[in-house]
């Protein structure tokens, strides 16, 4: 089961710092999971600007020019926000049984571990 999914709010955890023109500490929901890469994009966070060849659409307008957008980022580098407390916290799993049309059946769910300094 993915730790990290698509629509969850995640906290840069790592890399340079805002001060000094970095994303840690900025907070996003996740646009994008690349499972084979194992990178996630992040809604504000990691901006590149492209450089998109000049062309046109059917109707004759122009397209292209320079172009800025979320890249990338590892899954490593960023921690889900506790819904309760607003900060990075670790993801664990434990199970529960859900009932559905009378059947109940046993599902993995996630939730949001308490750090050592939130006890």
């Amino acid at each position: 089961m993915a730790k990290i999914k698509k629509g969850d709010l995640v906290e840069v955890i790592s890399g340079r710092s805002q001060a000094r023109g970095g994303d840690r500490g900025k907070q996003g929901r996740v646009i994008e999971v690349l499972v084979d890469q194992n990178r996630v994009v992040v809604e504000g966070v990691n901006y590149v600007t492209k450089h998109v060849r000049v062309g046109q659409t059917q109707r004759g307008s122009k397209t292209g020019g320079i172009e800025t957008h979320e890249a990338p980022i590892h899954v490593s580098n960023v921690a889900i926000v506790d819904p309760e407390t607003k900060k990075p916290t670790r993801v664990g799993f434990r199970t529960e049984t859900v009932t559905k049309d009378g059947v109940e059946k046993t599902v993995r769910v996630r939730y949001a571990k308490k750090s050592g300094k939130d006890l």
